[in-house]
């Protein structure tokens, strides 16, 4: 990746810049102008440091964005449907009311981050950290959690429709949420809801709810 002297203005530094020449051409019109939000649907940003930026409103649908470096980053109500996340560090990120259907989030590092009222649909989460992170509000639903890291992250009212295995981690996890979700082990898929699902949960360290759907 190509690495140049950010474009400093309030909220919109690229430390990062992509190698793909259209990507950057999205970026640099992005960050010479105060009011243009950022569309770079389709790009491949993959290895951008945006870092503390504010992306809030953003077209990203479809974008790479593989190992980029988005941490505390603004993305409220951006759009991000389809986008590769995958190891990407969106650590401390305010992600609240984005949509991130159809997206990959594996490998990627969540923690601290603010997913509130998160829209996530047929997502892979496969061994990403959401540790410390707020789900408020979010819907998961049909989103893989194998392997993924969820110590001391909290819900409320969320909609927890997710794959798990043995090797999630849900200790410290703390809330309410609305199931169910389907437990993956080696004799087969297993769904559990209400006091079932609650019990799993909490006898590996979560202090969780299960509403009654």
């Amino acid at each position: 990746m190509i690495e140049l002297s950010g474009i400093r203005d309030e909220g919109r530094i690229v430390r990062v810049w992509p190698e793909d020449t259209e990507a950057a051409a999205a970026l640099r019109s992005w960050a010479a102008h105060e009011f243009v939000t950022l569309d770079a649907a389709g790009l491949d940003l993959s290895g951008v440091d945006l870092s503390q930026a504010s992306l809030a409103n953003a077209l990203l649908t479809e974008t790479a964005l593989r190992g980029a470096r988005l941490a505390g980053v603004d993305l409220y109500r951006s759009h991000l449907e389809g986008a590769d996340l995958g190891e990407a560090d969106l650590s401390g990120a305010s992600l609240v009311k984005s949509v991130l259907d159809h997206a990959s989030l594996r490998r990627a590092v969540l923690s601290g981050a603010d997913l509130g009222s998160v829209e996530m649909y047929n997502v892979d989460a496969c061994a990403a950290s959401f540790r410390a992170a707020s789900l408020h509000g979010a819907s998961l639903t049909d989103v893989d959690l194998r392997g993924a890291d969820l110590t001391d992250a909290s819900v409320w009212e969320t909609f927890l429709e997710v794959s798990l295995d043995d090797q999630t981690v849900v200790a410290g996890l703390s809330g309410t949420i609305f199931g169910p979700a389907t437990v993956v082990r080696a004799d087969g898929r297993h769904e559990l809801d209400g006091s079932e699902l609650e019990s799993w949960l909490n006898s590996r360290g979560a202090k969780v709810r299960v509403i009654a759907s």
